[in-house]
């Protein structure tokens, strides 16, 4: 059913709770809430229904609106007290609100013990708060009686990593392997903890120990093939890509043929991958590749860099001393997530956009309004374009924001955000020995792949660090930015959802 109809439809029948249903669940899924959401302002004031109250909630949360969303969250709990779904999503609101959500998770798994997102968000909250040594204790106890649930694995390496105990984040898998060496499973979590911390020395290893205890090549072939490539070992991951040929392989096979220099062969696994369900992972490579071979569609892809614009946000920043002594608040963890990018720092945890702190607001309304315009000053429509295909007559939405803390010689390594449509910058604070022409210290290079990855020299695009700055390039793009000697580099970044 349409979404137009079921407004239609709830618009004719105002007290009917599961019209509303309907629409609220499809407004969510289609991005179209704030056409939903007068009809629940509406209807609450007709029946006092903790279920509506919990779709307005969840209606708003979706939206950013998380002040509104914690008021009705409050209204359906209230009417609801043993309600665990309205107590999951009341917890979760204060929690990306930024306010302290510890008590209410832990209201949450009291009437919900095995609901496992609760537990997740409890973890979180305690983060959060500082208290993620708790955390920690908690989640190996239950790992202790139940060594076999895998998330709970990665979340507590995942915790350890942010609690700067990286050096033990894989103890408790291999604790479990020690009692159980022929669980498969067990076996490819650590194999998929040493991928997402781009430890391929230490899978190899691993592969080698699950060999020994009857692990057989059905499962070891993959891990085994894109070690190779990762390791550089050429002819023998030739040798083991022709044996791994399930359509799943197509990512880790291109970057194996640009870091050999084969980036003609990668062309053709590129053409097909782009034409798949993982196409967002594989634009990268493409730009890679076509600069690599003269391929006319680089052009067509890059836009000889017009697709990079940089902004002057101060005039319409909270002043950026506040800002930054919010921020700062944020950052709580000590050491560094699994899977990105950062490299002698930490960044925040949670959607950075939806705590409610004053700054947060007006820096979300500056950023909302800057994304706003580069989107209406792209170049034309072009279909299947990464960027330029997508609409542009939706509301600005975001896979994800955050912000990010350098300290003393901190960097980020060339990456890209597979998730997003545009991809960020925005500096908060630099160190004072950053930027000016005699030193690119803590400069931001777009597209410049990892050195590891393709050995050439590319041209890039190398833009000063300046307090108040905003940069919006595509997200396919890889970034990274040079090391500075010393002080702090404080920045806020985030992805632009494609529009849908």
């Amino acid at each position: 059913m349409s979404f137009d109809r079921l407004l239609a439809e709830a618009k004719a029948r105002p007290g009917d709770l599961h019209a509303l249903e309907q629409l609220a669940s499809l407004a969510i899924e289609r991005g179209e809430e704030e056409a939903a959401l007068p009809q629940f302002n509406a209807a609450v004031q007709m029946r006092s229904s903790a279920r509506l109250w919990q779709w307005k909630a969840l209606l708003e949360r979706s939206l950013d609106r998380h002040e509104e969303a914690l008021r009705s969250f409050e209204t359906a709990a209230a009417l609801a007290p043993s309600d665990p779904g309205i107590a999951h999503g009341h917890a979760r609101a204060a929690l990306e609100a930024g306010i302290p959500a510890e008590q209410l998770h832990e209201h949450a798994l009291q009437l919900a013990p095995k609901d496992v997102q609760v537990l997740a968000g409890l973890i979180a909250a305690r983060l959060a708060s500082g208290h993620g040594d708790q955390g920690e204790k908690e989640l190996q106890g239950i790992l202790e009686r139940y060594p076999g649930w895998i998330d709970g694995h990665m979340q507590l390496a995942q915790l350890r990593s942010l609690l700067g105990k990286s050096e033990i984040v894989s103890e408790p898998l291999e604790n479990a392997l020690a009692a159980a060496p022929t669980s498969e499973a067990l076996w490819i979590a650590l194999f998929n903890l040493h991928i997402k911390r781009e430890r391929f020395a230490d899978l190899d290893a691993a592969i080698a120990r699950a060999r020994n205890h009857g692990i057989g090549d059905r499962l070891l072939i993959p891990f085994a093939t894109l070690t190779a490539g990762e390791l550089g070992r050429t002819e023998e991951a030739d040798r083991l890509f022709a044996q791994w040929s399930d359509g799943t392989d197509r990512v880790w096979r291109i970057r194996h043929l640009l870091r050999c220099g084969r980036a003609e062969d990668a062309i053709p696994l590129i053409d097909v991958a782009l034409s798949g369900e993982r196409a967002n992972e594989v634009w990268p490579y493409a730009a890679l590749a076509w600069r690599l071979t003269g391929d006319t569609r680089s052009s067509w892809l890059e836009r000889d860099g017009e697709l990079i614009r940089v902004y002057d946000l101060v005039s319409a920043l909270p002043p950026l001393e506040a800002l930054a002594a919010t921020l700062r608040t944020v950052h709580v963890a000590q050491g560094q997530f699994l899977d990105q990018s950062v490299r002698g720092g930490t960044q925040t945890d949670g959607p950075l956009f939806s705590r409610i702190e004053p700054e947060i607001r007006a820096l979300r309304r500056a950023v909302v309004d800057s994304v706003r315009d580069y989107v209406s000053a792209l170049p034309p429509f072009a279909s299947g374009h990464p960027l330029l295909g997508a609409r542009r007559d939706r509301a600005i939405r975001f896979a994800g924001s955050w912000s990010v803390r350098l300290r003393d010689a901190g960097f980020h390594t060339s990456h890209v955000h597979p998730q997003g449509w545009i991809s960020s910058a925005l500096y908060v604070a630099v160190p004072q020995n950053a930027g000016g022409e005699d030193s690119r210290d803590g400069w931001l290079s777009i597209g410049k792949p990892p050195p590891e990855l393709v050995a050439s020299s590319f041209d890039a695009r190398e833009i000063e660090p300046v307090p108040g700055r905003l940069v919006l390039f595509p997200s396919w793009m890889w970034h990274g930015t040079a090391p500075f000697k010393r002080g702090e580099r404080l920045t806020v970044a985030f992805d632009v959802a494609r529009p849908y």
